[in-house]
């Protein structure tokens, strides 16, 4: 910072004009000026000066600000010998100031939660604090808000302490969790159970509570006493979040037994509180949403399999008259939860199926949204139990041709396609006319998509004869609007855009694959070279576009891989036209699709230009890729020889290189930091050489990437 250690007073002076100056260029000054004055090593001590003065809340706030962005990005410039004074004078000053905002409570306990982190000669934190303010009431505050963001911190992103040191702090973390309960003593003061609640989530969301432990603390009761009782919303969603974390944290229920039980029996006592939620007309809306986040995740985790649990659900809708937002809401969880009962032995999921393809049109249009949703998550009911495919499709058609619909019935149609193939087969006329005007309705391009797979899976479960026609006719209106395009004029030089319908062609093919025994012509061969000479002739217009022919392989790919020897016609016009275009454009993606033989030259032409590793990293690895694939046919053993041979030869200088590179990763990792600031161990001796193993091994660039990837998380 220019001129040295700036003054309190300026310093104070700054922070006045950045809150109170009337003019905004002069708050524009403060904030760079004192943004300057946070990234100096003059902040340290300022900031310290600033919280021991206590002015005012806005010097002091941005004194706790400027401590915890420090400790979080600038922990390095402490010598180690300043840390435990560090320590001594954060926690003096958030016990000092404990009552003058709770923001700025927040923010010194952050500071003091990321000290921790990145000190490790501050062994068992969690106890120190404990045994230093537990007695104290007046300290329980700032003392459950540091316990808060303590286990939040653990994977914050501002951190950059490295995955041995998150590891370590975990395991002190779950050795000392039983006494972050302690905080229960604290009563029943609504505002501190808040703060309790919010605790309590943030240890399980860690995952280092023991459960065993927690099965038999008071605590539970104590949540589930708030929730069955008629509370404030902010109480009742703190206690709601906080149970939804413990269902969280016994994602594995056979090594969480004991908490698991208490948790179910604790919920089956909540009943009463749920249909008040949802039925009771004089409870507020707000109330219904905010408890919803609780009841949506309360399925997920508690409802598998659970009959009795779907019947209570749609009991609160037949027995009652709700309003649609309590109907949209029971409709989206049973959705949610649909697919985990087993639909052999739920007579309340036909049932449930039955009455809502009956739902009249005049019903909230949220609730038919939702109401599609489910259908198209019951498709499995739908496939055992095929005397609702009729009413069901006829409830789907009626969404699909309304605009807000359209989608999400689309989707249904897809899901149902994709479960009930067989049944759907007769229905394939039907499908075919919504896939022939698919544009005339409102639909995403994903939705749009979504259908055409549908409707190919069924295309492949026709008699083998009537298939070829019916691809024809499915693939028509793409390969129509193909034609249209390339018979239109350039406009401003540009020619229209063709990755829609290459993709629909694209997923048609990708998802026809009927059952073709030995001696059989595909049906699909002819249907195939038919639509060759468009695609082939779209990839000459837009060859120099590399989205738009990355599209065309893709459709070819999947064209090829649909009829499989049935393309043997097709491959040497196909490999002509790529390599006439690979010489003048050389697209990474002809890789996929053309010979290592025809395309080697221009590759190697291309790589070994300034850079040219460096620059055409897919092409690398689009290369690498196949070469790996061709390698392992013996019968090539002679002709793989001599390509080795003719490769040694034109490239043995960079095979050096690639040696110098390995003595040049040994050198760079000996020298890299072992131990953080803090004093936390970074990197050990055998997660380096197992790292320059893999790397130098590695037969694959994705085994490479993998490598990487797992060794940067020791540095951040």
């Amino acid at each position: 910072m220019e001129g040295g250690k700036p003054t309190i007073a300026l310093v104070y002076q700054a922070v006045q004009a950045l809150y109170h100056d009337p003019d905004p260029a002069g708050k524009e000054r403060a904030s760079v000026w004192l943004g300057e004055l946070q990234r100096s090593m003059y902040a340290w001590e300022i900031s310290d000066q600033l919280l021991q003065l206590k002015q005012d809340v806005e010097s002091c706030y941005f004194a706790a600000q400027t401590m915890k962005m420090k400790i979080q990005t600038s922990f390095y410039e402490l010598p180690p010998e300043t840390h435990n004074a560090l320590r001594d004078s954060l926690l003096s000053h958030i016990q000092s100031l404990k009552d003058l905002s709770p923001i700025i409570v927040t923010q010194l306990a952050l500071a003091i939660a990321d000290l921790a982190l990145q000190m490790a000669s501050w062994k068992g934190c969690v106890h120190t604090l404990i045994e230093k303010y537990n007695n104290d009431v007046s300290s329980m505050t700032f003392l459950i808000e540091i316990l808060t963001v303590l286990p939040e911190e653990v994977h914050s992103r501002s951190l950059r302490i490295g995955a041995n040191r998150r590891t370590e702090i975990i395991e002190d973390l779950a050795y000392y969790s039983s006494t972050t309960t302690s905080v229960e003593k604290t009563g029943n003061d609504e505002k501190m159970l808040i703060k309790v609640f919010r605790c309590l989530g943030s240890w399980f969301n860690l995952g280092v509570l023991d459960s065993n432990f927690m099965a038999s603390n008071q605590l539970l009761i104590v949540l589930f006493q708030v929730l069955r009782d008629e509370t404030s919303t902010n109480l009742h969603e703190a206690a709601s979040d906080c149970v939804c974390s413990a269902l969280y944290a016994i994602e594995s229920v056979d090594t969480n037994v004991a908490l698991a039980m208490q948790l179910f029996q604790g919920v089956l006592t909540l009943e009463t509180a749920y249909h008040m939620a949802l039925c009771e007309t004089f409870l507020e809306t707000t109330v219904v949403e905010i408890s919803f986040n609780f009841w949506y995740r309360l399925g997920e985790h508690l409802y598998k399999t659970n009959e009795p649990a779907l019947h209570a659900l749609y009991s609160t809708l037949k027995d009652g008259n709700p309003p649609w937002e309590v109907t949209e809401a029971v409709l989206f969880i049973m959705a949610a939860i649909a697919k985990s009962v087993d639909p052999e032995n739920s007579p309340t999921l036909t049932e449930v199926l039955e009455q809502v393809v009956l739902l009249p049109d005049t019903v909230h249009v949220a609730v038919r949204y939702t109401s599609i949703e489910l259908v198209g998550e019951m498709s499995e009911v739908v496939d055992r139990h095929p005397r609702f495919l009729d009413p069901v499709l006829n409830y789907l058609m009626k969404g699909l041709r309304e605009k807000p619909l359209a989608s999400v019935a689309a989707k249904a149609i897809h899901n149902i396609c994709s479960v009930c193939r067989d049944h759907m087969a007769q229905h394939f006329q039907g499908l075919l006319d919504i896939a022939r005007a698919l544009d005339s309705f409102a639909l995403s391009s994903e939705a749009a998509v979504g259908l055409l797979k549908g409707t190919a899976l069924v295309l492949a479960r026709l008699p083998l004869e009537k298939i070829a026609e019916c691809l024809s006719d499915l693939c028509a209106v793409q390969v129509m609007a193909l034609k249209k395009l390339l018979a239109q004029s350039p406009t401003n030089g540009k020619t229209a855009d063709p990755t829609v319908w290459l993709d629909r062609l694209a997923v048609i093919f990708r998802h026809t694959n009927p059952i073709v025994e030995n001696g059989q012509t595909h049906p699909c061969q002819k249907v195939i070279q038919e639509i060759w000479p468009v695609l082939s002739e779209t990839l000459n217009t837009h060859q120099a576009d590399n989205r738009i022919v990355e599209r065309c392989c893709r459709c070819l790919r999947f064209a090829v891989r649909c009829v499989g020897k049935g393309s043997a016609s097709l491959l040497q016009p196909l490999v002509t036209q790529m390599v006439s275009v690979y010489q003048v454009y050389p697209h990474s993606c002809f890789l996929y699709l053309g010979s290592i033989l025809a395309l080697c030259m221009p590759t190697f032409q291309l790589l070994e230009q300034p850079l040219g590793l460096r620059n055409h990293p897919d092409t690398v690895d689009d290369l690498f890729r196949l070469a790996t694939r061709y390698a392992p046919h013996e019968e090539d053993f002679e002709l793989r020889k001599q390509l080795i041979g003719q490769a040694m030869g034109q490239h043995g200088q960079q095979l050096v290189a690639q040696l110098t590179f390995c003595r040049w990763l040994e050198v760079a990792l000996k020298g890299l930091p072992k131990e953080t600031s803090g004093g936390a161990v970074t990197v050990t001796h055998k997660q380096l050489t197992d790292f320059h193993k893999q790397v130098t091994s590695a037969e694959e660039c994705k085994q490479v990437c993998w490598a990487i990837r797992e060794f940067t998380r020791l540095f951040r």
